[in-house]
């Protein structure tokens, strides 16, 4: 792990009898009706709170869920989450309405040890978002320590990620500390040949990304909507394909440094309009009619790909390589996907849309780490600091 990465974890102080905040990331998605659609980040969390509950300590869990706007909204309360909780946990999980005042004091101070509550969404509160020291102060009066277990929130300097670290012991659980061991060693001692698969749509998004990686990786491959700028940038016709005319000199900026690092599309699959109904055709890229738009990798460049991973000892992967929530565009991330499952290398696969597809594809399970964080690992991944994690006590 890197040095300013290097904190005190949640067993490296004492918890039993104490009560521990912990700062979760239980975003997950939802239905209309409210039944949970992908329990993946509530399952993640376990180990700190089994350890906090195993070792006596009273766990105070708090989470935010989508974007309230400030205000209390039903539609983002936290309850199903809790009933969702209580299931896998197998022990009672008591879901207090409020995440601050006289009702969640008196809540946690019934709370006995190996008990677990878990508090409304903080984004109910203006105060969160704005890091206001006030409300952070008011959420660290329901406790003795605070353990950050949401790496996907550690970008943002919130009061639940940093000022409630002013006014409480603050350290790392151990979904945190895995996940920056994890990224944090791929890009500071790899098992080579390190090799990143960047897409996504847009290369305005990925510019500090592929800046920071070029140095450290040994091939770059790049898919998905950002690919197609770089086509563009070597005088390629892409018809109606989606381009950053303003990043074309950034694209060949990043082409001359990366040289034969660098890898391209060589075949895409096209259509006439992102429609689930448009008939896919594949062509090379020096093919490609004026009325049709890139929506997709191609056979061949899944297969060149391929073999570059088959080769490698640690492979980093962000964003999509085409419109993937379409099957007939999906066929290039999954190919790529499959190809990692079956190398040997050390697979990282980080960007919620990513994750996402390879969930619904039935193939996340088959990397070697999945990150619950989108913009966190992205960040990660420009060499930033994040702010949530910088708040945390080092490990001396």
């Amino acid at each position: 792990m890197t040095v300013e990465y290097a904190k005190k974890t949640v067993a490296d102080v004492p918890v039993d009898g104490r009560r521990a905040f912990v700062r979760v990331d239980f975003n997950v998605p939802m239905d209309q009706s409210g039944h949970i659609l992908d329990d993946r980040r509530i399952r993640e969390a376990f180990p700190t709170i089994q350890y906090l509950i195993k070792h006596g300590a009273r766990v105070i869990l708090a989470s935010h869920l989508g974007r309230p706007g400030g205000k209390p909204n039903p539609a983002y309360s936290l309850r199903p989450v809790a009933e969702r909780l209580q299931t896998l946990l197998g022990q009672p999980v008591e879901f207090i309405p409020e995440a601050v005042g006289p009702v969640a004091e008196s809540a946690v101070q019934r709370l006995l040890p190996g008990q677990v509550a878990l508090l409304e969404n903080l984004r109910f509160y203006p105060g969160e978002e704005k890091n206001d020291l006030g409300f952070a102060e008011q959420l660290a009066k329901l406790a003795d320590l605070y353990v950050n277990d949401a790496f996907g929130t550690a970008h943002r300097a919130h009061a639940s990620t940093v000022g409630i670290t002013k006014f409480l012991p603050a350290v790392s659980g151990f979904l945190m500390e895995k996940e920056l061991r994890t990224l944090g060693n791929a890009l500071e001692s790899p098992k080579r040949p390190l090799v990143a698969i960047i897409g996504g749509a847009k290369i305005s998004t990925k510019i500090d990304v592929l800046n920071h990686l070029l140095p450290r990786v040994d091939r770059l491959l790049v898919g998905g909507g950002m690919a197609n700028t770089f086509l563009k940038a070597k005088s390629l016709n892409v018809g109606k394909s989606l381009v950053e005319e303003d990043r074309v000199s950034v694209a060949k900026q990043i082409m001359s440094q990366a040289g034969a690092k660098l890898v391209l599309p060589v075949d895409v699959v096209v259509a006439e309009r992102v429609d689930p109904t448009a008939l896919p055709e594949v062509m090379a890229i020096d093919q490609i009619p004026g009325d049709k738009m890139i929506l997709d990798i191609g056979p061949k460049t899944v297969d060149v790909f391929a073999q570059i991973l088959q080769n490698a000892g640690t492979v980093i992967w962000n964003g999509p390589l085409g419109v993937a929530e379409i099957p007939a565009f999906a066929e290039g991330t999954l190919g790529v996907a499959r190809a990692l499952a079956q190398s040997k290398a050390i697979s990282i696969v980080g960007g919620g849309d990513l994750v996402g597809v390879l969930e619904q594809l039935g193939i996340a399970e088959q990397m070697s780490h999945v990150s619950t964080g989108g913009g966190a690992s992205l960040e990660f991944l420009e060499g930033k600091i994040l702010p949530g994690v910088a708040a945390l006590e080092d490990r001396t």
